[in-house]
């Protein structure tokens, strides 16, 4: 049984009567809804210092968003930045520190609605990219706040597509400085969050020129504002870029540099150097400086998609068992929306997903962990793993996260098209994960470059690493499948999306040989195979994140329900991956058209078995009602009053100006008339 916990309730006349309908669905459950949030965060310790930071929050005026719908755009950033604010002071107050226990959880207690966000990519870039002598001087700075810092990367004609950034950053030997331009339009810079109104400091990428020479992108750091009164710096124009589809609360700025300079030791210089005299220094990987970018690339997936993904799943399932709408059964009440087949089939594969790369983001996690102690000891072999797994698990996540949240909000017919219902924002928040931190076809494609590498070294019995040793292991059998609960079995349907992702890649590698050798150019080559190399990338995901979940799931304890429930979670993820790419496991004949009836089968008798513990599973994510802020998901399910009190707050329902302009004119001379 969940807890009953009174934070999760909204403030409102129907405080603390649970709707019966939500009510009997945590009843029934077949598993330990507590013990399941504790597997969650990693352990009941982890469980109550994550709900003790989000009580200290919640309880905090200052860090409410109960008007947040009702805000405009000036207002959403005024309330951002004064939480930013606040927050240091209340951890001051806490005695929370940056390295502390409850860091990782103040953001998802503010629903990331706080300024400051690329001030932390600021600090970690210095942190990784900067000497000890720069992080000495800059990170005690901006960890107090001394300064406010951004990260100035993607330009107007430029985003990730590195090498073609056009802001340069010329060596003066003589002044021992770098002189920094913008030297077009399409060189200026657009979109770094904080930049807009608020930071003081930026990190900019630039190609570095020393003597005429091209030594390509370095990171500079540079002032942007006065200290003493916040006005731009001599050379520098910058501000806000305008409205956006969501985050009114960011500042996502431009920045144009007209021959900024800025001292020597201003380029981050743990990698790469200039001496005074011009020599240019290179210790260890170029692709170092895309470091900043992969540690961002994993930090965005729990942050900022998975979180969505999960509200939303809360809001829509608890929604989906309160909804009644027509009848399955005549002379029956009308029937919870959830026990209708379709219902399921939209929401429950959202749910499965949630949990399966909630796993996956765990397992990145690990990996980047042992990546960077590597990285600290100046060994690099572990980068290009690193970066093709975060590459292609940020398209792929971002990608089925996005399209998750827009069937929840669907799945809630025209309430879920309210604001108040909390999805929308949600959408629209997660729909801008597709795009920042690398466009996700690109980034597909490189992870694509990095299998197609490996393929051939596998191919030619060359070590490979561990993420892609499967690559040598081309087997040409076919499923082994009997029954449809023969497909319920991980090894064979793990085995399936393995000979897909060794099919897809293996086959597209001999194309691209194809082409080289019938004489078409390297680089035509590749592009057209484009498609196919994303259609490879996605399937080597998808296989990794199918295995994962079923690993994890062998190793929980048996008690408590768990497992059992996790299990049919993998199941349903790894049979709707199939059941909805049916063509590429039939495509060479690995699969049968009878054995897809198989998984079909087994896939919708999951649906059924699901069902019954939908709503325990979303408690499980264990969102306080402040946190969700929707009208149709609270802890209490009750919808339609909530819906009616939140909408009766909407300043639209003041008297408007448009009556005594335009509608009492009119009204009037028509009445004359009559």
């Amino acid at each position: 049984m969940a807890l009953l916990e009174t934070s999760k309730y909204s403030p409102g006349s129907v405080l603390g009567s649970v709707n019966p309908d939500l009510s009997s669905e945590r009843q029934t459950a077949s598993f330990c809804v507590e013990r399941l949030t504790a597997l969650l965060d990693g352990g009941t310790e982890q469980t109550r210092i994550r709900r003790a930071v989000v009580e200290a929050i919640e309880s905090d005026p200052v860090f409410s968003r109960e008007n947040q719908y009702f805000q405009t755009q000036n207002e959403r950033y005024e309330a951002a930045v004064r939480k930013a604010v606040h927050l240091q002071k209340k951890m001051h107050e806490m005695g929370w520190t940056e390295n502390g226990p409850e860091y990782k959880y103040i953001y998802r207690a503010l629903s990331g609605d706080v300024a400051f966000l690329l001030h932390r990519v600021f600090m970690r870039s210095i942190s990784v990219l900067g000497s000890d002598k720069q992080i000495a001087k800059w990170i005690p700075l901006a960890t107090q706040h001394k300064i406010i810092g951004s990260y100035a990367q993607t330009e107007l004609g430029h985003g990730t597509y590195l090498q073609g950034l056009e802001t340069t950053a010329v060596f003066d030997t003589a002044t021992q400085e770098f002189i920094l331009n913008t030297p077009k339009i399409s060189a200026m810079k657009w979109w770094p969050g904080d930049m807009g109104r608020s930071a003081t400091h930026t990190v900019v990428f630039a190609q570095l020129y020393i003597h005429g020479k091209c030594y390509g992108i370095h990171p500079f750091i540079v002032q942007i504002r006065s200290l003493r009164d916040h006005s731009l710096c001599p050379g520098i124009t910058a501000g806000d870029i305008g409205p956006k589809m969501n985050f009114e609360h960011i500042d996502n700025g431009y920045l144009l540099l007209k021959n900024v300079r800025i001292p020597r030791e201003n380029m981050l210089s743990k990698f790469c150097e200039v001496r005074p005299d011009g020599t240019y220094v290179r210790q260890g990987s170029q692709q170092i400086n895309y470091f900043t970018m992969t540690t961002v690339r994993i930090s965005l997936i729990s942050d900022e998609v998975l979180t969505p993904l999960m509200k939303a799943c809360t809001i829509a399932i608890r929604y989906s068992v309160v909804r009644r709408q027509s009848k399955l059964k005549p002379g029956e009440q009308e029937a919870k929306i959830l026990d209708y087949q379709t219902q399921q089939e939209k929401l429950l594969p959202q749910l499965a997903a949630a949990y399966a790369f909630y796993f996956i983001n765990d397992y990145l996690q690990e990996l980047f962990n042992r990546g960077y102690t590597e990285i600290q000891r100046k060994n690099f072999d572990m980068l290009p793993e690193l970066h093709a797994l975060s590459s292609g698990f940020k398209a792929v996540i971002t990608q089925h996260c996005t399209a998750g949240v827009e069937i929840c909000l669907r799945a809630c017919g025209g309430h879920g098209y309210s604001l108040l219902s909390g999805l929308p924002s949600l959408y629209t928040k997660i729909l801008a994960s597709c795009i920042y931190e690398g466009e996700n076809t690109i980034l597909l494609l490189q992870t694509a470059r990095f299998l197609i590498k490996c393929f051939m070294a596998a191919s030619a019995g060359q070590p490979v690493p561990p993420s892609v040793t499967y690559l040598a292991a081309v087997k040409h059998g076919k499923c082994p499948a009997k029954n449809k609960l023969d497909f319920l079995n991980p090894d064979i349907y793990t085995e399936a999306y393995q000979h897909v992702a060794v099919r897809l890649t293996s086959h597209t590698a001999a194309k691209l040989q194809d082409l080289i050798q019938s004489g078409v150019k390297k680089h035509d080559a590749w592009n057209q195979c484009t498609v196919q190399l994303v259609q490879a990338a996605k399937a080597h995901c998808h296989y990794i994140a199918v295995k994962n979940f079923a690993e994890t799931v062998e190793k929980l304890e048996t008690k408590a329900g768990i497992q059992k429930i996790m299990k049919h979670l993998c199941d349903l993820f790894a049979l709707h991956g199939i059941f909805s790419n049916t063509g590429a496991f039939l495509h060479d004949g690995y699969m049968s058209a009878a054995q897809m009836d198989m998984v079909t089968a087994s896939y919708l008798d999951l649906l059924a078995v699901i069902r019954k513990d939908a709503v325990p599973l979303v408690d499980a994510f264990d969102f306080t009602d402040k946190s969700l802020n929707s009208a149709l998901g609270s802890y209490d399910g009750q919808v339609y009053q909530r819906l009616y009190e939140w909408a009766q707050r909407s300043p639209t329902n003041q008297m408007s100006p448009a009556y005594d302009k335009y509608l009492k004119p009119l009204l009037h001379n028509t009445l004359s008339k009559l």
